[in-house]
């Protein structure tokens, strides 16, 4: 077990987290299409770190203090963009309380991560919740909380990149515009990357370039999902940003706050840093020249980049008109199997939702807000959120809901399956509704209290197949229920198809279909996995 890291070892963790970040930084530009301003957040971190990356290896000591040194100054000369200038303030401040021992521990790196937060905080004029800075505070206050109990970093890192990824999963719920977006956070997305490259590091792993993210879409698939039209309009048009050189003799620090307070007079998201050596500036605002003609009073200007915003946005804009379809669908869906199936029969969104988890009117309202379709297909998978469905009609003013009134997951594939774009938004419909009668559907579940119901006489635990309507078989073998069920529901379908749930492993699914096959030779019988709660088996009969 590694209880101490050595100045060797913390360039290696830097280096291996830098790579991991690079390989990833695409799909971490594609996090934050939405919105425009600031859009390569991935591209800002990796050239930020890599910039710490050229001075660490131009870095001949293996002191933990030249290393950490060396990684402070290369990141803030190489600061890119907001997400750039904020993690170069987070390794700042982690840098900083590093390079005061010899050996590091868990209890220092603790110490490292909340002080990389709170100079970060400190960089922002005016800090937001369910950014970075949210996911950075909530990794260094875990770390703080575990670091007596896990002292060596193999266990250590573990559990401060768990709480971290919770963070960033967590950032749409505190940052409205990423909620309407449908994204989480891209710089907590990367930051939380570079955490888990040092834990690789730290466990002997390499970053090949096959090392990418599982479960970061495509900037394609974003702006399918993303409510653009509900973003907003861009207030300060020119992200600028430059450095502070060959500071005047007479410039002091009182003169850089001023600078500071002058920039936010005139614009947002205002980051200035640095001391009388040299200054890293950062603004979105409208009057590029008055913040340049301001920082002239300081210094010599270098580095001088300014974006125009405006007209990124209008690309974006104009790309989603072109991209927009008369139709579209969205699905609730519970299990990460029969989310897959949903997807592979293009339906463009799917929430989670079923039985005991039902979704309320305004989750599918902003679900469906970020289809790019005119009209837009519901299917509710669940008698008891349908009436759901209907009401999400009356808070979705641009766009028109038709809610196929499907009461379980195959049906909601059969209306999937029926869906022709080629055919018009209410002969679709109608498609569809008819679908719902050419599938029989069974469930297995187990009973979840005493009660006597459709003949039987059910205990807690009883295992059920059930129709839409009424218990069909009970038992004490979920195979056996299985069988028993499509015997009472089977009238001559020549399909049977099993969507087998999160308790119900591969080859006891293999085994019922084998026997169902034995049992009905004229049959098809197909197993998917399903990955669903709550039932065993949601099973389809065409």
């Amino acid at each position: 077990m590694q209880k101490t890291i050595n100045g060797a070892m913390l360039k290696s963790m830097i280096l291996t987290a830098a790579k991991l970040l690079e390989v990833n930084r695409a799909n971490i530009d594609a996090l934050n299409v939405f919105p425009v301003p600031d859009g390569d957040t991935g591209t800002n971190m990796s050239l930020t770190i890599q910039s710490a990356v050229k001075e660490l290896v131009n870095c001949r000591s293996n002191k933990i203090v030249d290393v950490a040194e060396a990684v402070s100054k290369g990141a803030l000369k190489g600061a890119r963009g907001n997400s750039g200038v904020i993690l170069s303030q987070v390794l700042r401040g982690f840098c900083n309380t590093l390079k005061k021992d010899d050996e590091i521990d868990t209890k220092l790196f603790a110490q490292a991560l909340k002080s990389g937060a709170e100079i970060a905080y400190g960089a922002v004029s005016k800090p937001k919740e369910g950014t970075m800075l949210t996911v950075a505070r909530m990794v260094s206050e875990h770390a703080q909380s575990v670091r007596g109990k896990h002292k060596d970093f193999e266990t250590f890192l573990p559990e401060i990149i768990s709480a971290g990824n919770k963070a960033v999963e967590l950032t749409p719920t505190l940052l409205p515009v990423l909620k309407k977006a449908g994204v989480v956070d891209a710089g907590g997305k990367g930051l939380m990357l570079l955490y888990e490259g040092m834990y690789k590091a730290i466990m002997g792993e390499s970053v090949s370039e096959e090392a990418v993210v599982s479960d970061v879409d495509s900037a394609e698939s974003l702006m399918d999902h993303a409510d653009i039209m509900s973003l907003g309009d861009i207030e300060f048009a020119y992200c600028t940003e430059f450095f502070i050189i060959n500071l005047k003799k007479k410039t002091t620090i009182a003169d850089i706050e001023r600078l500071r307070e002058k920039l936010m007079s005139i614009g947002d998201s205002v980051i200035v840093i640095g001391d009388l050596e040299f200054v890293k500036v950062h603004v979105h605002t409208n009057q590029p020249g008055k913040a340049l003609s301001e920082a002239l009073e300081l210094g010599e200007l270098d580095r001088l980049k300014i974006e125009n915003m405006l007209e990124q946005n209008r690309a974006l804009m104009k790309k989603y008109e072109e991209e927009k379809k008369e139709m579209g669908m969205m699905s609730v869906s519970a299990g990460d199997g029969i989310t897959s199936i949903f997807k592979d029969l293009m339906v463009d969104a799917v929430i989670e939702g079923g039985q005991s988890m039902n979704p309320s009117a305004n989750d599918i309202a902003n679900a469906v807000r970020r289809i790019n379709a005119d009209n837009v297909f519901v299917f509710p998978n669940n008698k008891n959120i349908i009436l759901a469905a209907e009401q999400a009609k009356a808070l979705v003013d641009n766009k028109k809901i038709h809610v196929i009134p499907t009461k379980n997951v195959p049906q909601g594939f059969a209306a999937a399956l029926a869906f022709n774009p080629e055919l018009p938004v209410d002969e679709n419909k109608a498609n569809m509704i008819h679908s719902l009668d050419t599938v029989v559907v069974g469930q297995v579940t187990y009973a979840v209290r005493n009660t006597k119901l459709n003949g039987f006489d059910l205990k807690v635990g009883d295992i059920m197949g059930l129709d839409n309507k009424k218990i069909l078989a009970k038992g004490a073998d979920v195979s056996q229920v299985a069988i028993n069920l499509i015997e009472k529901l089977r009238s001559g379908e020549e399909i049977i198809t099993l969507y087998y749930g999160q308790d119900v492993k591969e080859e006891e699914a293999v085994a019922l279909q084998e026997t169902l096959m034995e049992r009905y030779p004229d049959c098809d019988v197909e197993i998917h996995y399903g990955g669903q709660p709550i039932y065993y088996y949601y099973i389809a009969l065409e």
